[in-house]
């Protein structure tokens, strides 16, 4: 390297240097730490002792981590597909060309600026049995009276589900930029072979908006994995009803913070990693087969 250069490499480290540093205490040497703990018994108060695999061994015994595991599995099979279809339905609305586009387009992305906690208090609100919003308007116009939401064992996962796709504007943003790449010219030809809006969906829009679905969907996979303020604050941080709503995050932070088993907790978290790294994995490999770019 010449004096210059070695100069200009200087100067960019310096540059760097408060993110650098950022990285390495505040995330890469907790990652460290965690990875070392999750083969400890460690409860923060007294020195971690080393126990080989005993904590992962463990999990496998423990009945609430099964129930935990199964809670978000059902939760992420039936809400990342539902968000992604009712997005990509709005979108395809949003996308039409009439007056005051702009205000719905705005309405519709603004609970996913709403304060989660602020949310979640309110469909708490909507979703309680009795006297709650929803059950109020089902048995006003319908004359039904509704489930018990989230109260009711078997209701309280589809209440989750239903909540979630209240915050979908972020999706729908990015299906709306994926439409707008989507080339006129074919809707043309389309329109000349005498497809229909359907047959123009399935062959031109849907085909060509796939790298916009995959996006989505891993992002949708990662964050469903996670969901926890949501169900702490509607539960109180219990996973009540009948331990209905105990996700694998919520379940964790109990384990972590209300146990302090943090040794227990961080090997959790690592199988957590490897669950949601071998369902993006699985994702990227599939998408070979479904995912279509423009201009290949």
């Amino acid at each position: 390297m010449t004096r210059m250069e070695r100069r200009n490499l200087v100067n960019g480290l310096l540059f760097a240097s408060p993110y650098i540093l950022g990285f390495l205490l505040f995330m890469l040497y907790p990652l460290a730490m965690s990875f070392y703990y999750s083969f400890c018994q460690y409860n923060v108060i007294a020195k971690p002792i080393w126990i080989g695999w005993d904590n992962y061994h463990e999990l496998f015994r423990d009945s609430d981590f099964t129930t935990a595991l199964y809670n978000t599995l059902y939760f992420t099979v039936f809400s990342v597909p539902l968000s992604l279809a009712f997005s990509i339905g709005l979108a395809l609305l949003l996308n039409q060309k009439v007056n005051g586009m702009s205000i719905y387009r705005t309405i519709f992305f603004l609970p996913t600026i709403v304060p989660v906690v602020a949310s979640a208090v309110l469909w708490l609100w909507v979703l309680t049995p009795d006297g709650g919003l929803l059950n109020g308007l089902l048995l006003q116009f319908f004359g039904i009276r509704g489930p018990g939401w989230i109260a009711d064992p078997a209701w309280s996962k589809p209440s989750l589900i239903l909540m979630n796709l209240w915050t979908v504007g972020t999706a729908v943003v990015i299906f709306l930029a994926g439409l707008a790449e989507v080339p006129k010219e074919l809707y043309e030809v389309a329109d000349i072979d005498g497809a229909g809006p359907w047959g123009k969906f399935r062959n031109v829009t849907l085909p060509l908006i796939t790298p916009t679905i995959l996006f989505n969907l891993v992002m949708g996979l990662i964050a469903a994995f996670q969901y926890f303020t949501q169900v702490y604050v509607m539960t109180n941080g219990t996973g009540s009803p009948a331990k209905s709503t105990l996700l694998y995050a919520l379940y964790l932070y109990k384990t972590s913070f209300n146990y302090l088993k943090m040794g227990y907790a961080s090997a959790m978290a690592w199988l957590l990693f490897l669950v949601i790294f071998a369902a993006t994995v699985l994702v990227m490999v599939s998408s070979k087969r479904w995912v279509h770019y423009h201009g290949e």
